[in-house]
């Protein structure tokens, strides 16, 4: 990251600095005054808190300033109107200032682990940064722009949303010059009505681009298949279902803690070997290899980088632990991500268990979907443990789908749910954690670890 000072801050946001302040610098950004570090600028969001009662406890932990929309005691501030929107002017500031290339990553699901593959796939061929878990909304990825180093050639940023005209303001923060679209699930159809919505929503992050922008889209998708011939910019797909993409994987081959391939584009092809488990994480390399390529990266680099991913903590983690087959996947869950991870649990060797958490910001499609994934981790679990107030329709789902009673359960109390799971469960298990964000479910495998101690 870059020293920023006040003086240029408030230029690139429209805001007021005292002159004897204006030369007062800051590297980074924080909004919560218990993790600041020494010479951030200290964000006072206005929420259900009002971030300017924390401005003081900020200066005491070493903030350099303060971005603020009312003076609150003599600190080295930027004021504002309005301390988000500012932020996210400050970050466009230092994004041009900087000017690196950026690759923009968005999706119903699976877009966090593309964005840390398309990392992956550029490291060693540029200085690449990236937004860390849970920075990918209006808050967050300006913040990670701030930390970013000034020498940073790519930043791939994943944009997240929940309403319309979220990711059109996001991109006109970011202004991709790569812009990458997994895909079009229903995770938030609650907020945008049909998967239509959806892919209106996702599709705003073309308004941040010029006219040559590259877009990257998953060619699988009927919705985004769909969007072919429809705008001026480039489009190249890939995909591994659909033969007519630009860049395809053929010869797909899983083995127990990996997955293979090879990668075809324009008449040559090269092998793929990912540490990793799971059909859904050939799309997600496909992405970043047609993103490396897009940015002239060698295929042979590729092929290295890739060989030696390593997802972020809670993203389909599988370890032994206690005498079990942990698989982690707690950070959220949506029909898509709960289908794809059913069925690696389910390649297991062992008795499987699924402790599937509630799936959020689905509408008037929850019932069916909660219904619909019961059936499925049916097919691929012995016994099925769900969380949260829609449980009951998903063992609905699974006793339907051939589960008995005494192996489908639902809890809407976590720490009976570890207590069932703890006394159910028996060494040599493979054993399946996700759920939404919101169902923190991550806490559930806490306490089921803990229980399980020898």
């Amino acid at each position: 990251m870059s020293l920023i000072t006040l003086a240029q801050a408030a230029q690139w946001c429209g805001g007021y600095v005292e002159p004897k302040y204006a030369d007062v610098a800051f590297l980074g950004a924080n909004n919560d005054s218990r993790k600041i570090s020494a010479g951030q600028l200290f964000i006072a969001l206005q929420g259900e808190r009002d971030g300017h009662d924390y401005i003081p406890a900020a200066m005491e932990r070493g903030a350099a300033a303060v971005l603020c929309s009312r003076q609150v005691g003599d600190y080295p501030a930027i004021i504002v109107a309005d301390t988000r929107r500012a932020l996210g002017d400050i970050a466009r500031g230092e994004r041009k200032r900087i000017g690196m290339k950026v690759v923009g990553v968005t999706g119903s699901v699976g877009k966090s682990t593309t964005k840390e593959m398309i990392a992956c796939a550029l490291e060693g061929s540029f200085r690449v940064s990236k937004t860390p878990a849970n920075h990918n909304n209006d808050i967050g990825m300006p913040m990670a722009i701030l930390a970013m180093p000034e020498t940073t050639e790519v930043a791939v940023l994943e944009m997240g949303m929940n309403h319309f005209r979220e990711i059109a303001y996001l991109a006109s923060i970011a202004c991709p010059d790569v812009a990458v679209i997994v895909n079009i699930g229903t995770m938030h159809i609650e907020h945008l009505g049909s998967r239509e919505g959806i892919l209106r929503a996702k599709m705003e992050i073309l308004e941040g681009m010029r006219e040559d922008g590259k877009v990257i889209l998953n060619g699988d998708d009927d919705m985004l298949w769909g969007q072919r011939n429809k705008h001026s910019m480039h489009f190249t797909y890939f995909g591994r279902q659909n033969m007519d993409c630009a860049l395809t994987a053929r010869d797909v081959r899983q083995a127990e803690g990996a997955i293979g391939y090879l990668a075809f584009s324009n008449g040559f092809h090269f092998p793929v070997e990912l540490p990793v488990e799971g059909l859904h994480h050939v799309t997600d390399s496909l992405a970043a290899i047609a993103v490396g390529m897009e940015l002239g990266v060698d295929p042979a680099a590729l092929q290295e980088r890739l060989s030696g991913f390593q997802n972020m903590a809670g993203r389909q983690e599988i370890y032994e632990k206690n005498g079990y087959t942990i698989i982690n996947d707690c950070y959220n869950a949506g029909p898509e991500s709960m289908s794809a991870a059913l069925q690696v649990l389910g390649a297991k060797p062992g008795r499987k268990i699924a402790v599937l958490g509630d799936m959020l910001e689905l509408g008037v499609c929850s019932q069916a979907e909660h219904y619909r994934v019961g059936r499925i981790a049916a097919e691929n679990a012995q016994m099925l443990f769900a969380y949260g107030p829609h449980a009951k329709r998903m063992i609905g789902g699974a006793v339907t789908g051939g589960l008995s009673d005494s192996k489908a359960r639902a809890f809407e109390d976590r720490d009976a749910l570890i207590r069932a799971l703890s006394s159910a469960a028996k060494p040599g298990d493979v054993l399946l954690f996700k759920g939404s964000r919101g169902m923190h479910m991550e806490l559930a495998l806490e306490g089921f670890l803990k229980n399980t101690e020898e």
